[in-house]
């Protein structure tokens, strides 16, 4: 398990600043050592959330899934970092 969530936080630390992926993108680049479901479960679990900005990472559909802090609070990130690179 230790590997697979080294594997999803790196993967979210490539996300840019103002923009997101799915939790499927995540996965996918984990070459299937992991699902969406389970990149979820690990970035649950994140404790560093400045540093690894786990509210990038979205629903397919658009949503913005779950966050440890609030779904108000990751929506509300999501919209300050694209009105700063803009």
């Amino acid at each position: 398990m230790k590997r697979k969530k080294e594997l999803v936080l790196k993967n979210v630390l490539d996300i840019k600043f103002g923009t997101t992926q799915t939790y499927k993108q995540i996965a996918l680049k984990t070459r299937g050592k992991t699902t969406p479901r389970m990149v979820g479960q690990i970035l649950g679990t994140n404790d560093k959330l400045i540093a690894v900005p786990c509210h990038r990472v979205v629903y397919s559909n658009g949503d913005t899934g779950g966050y440890v802090l609030g779904k108000n609070l990751k929506k509300s990130l999501l919209e300050w970092e694209k009105k700063v690179i803009t």
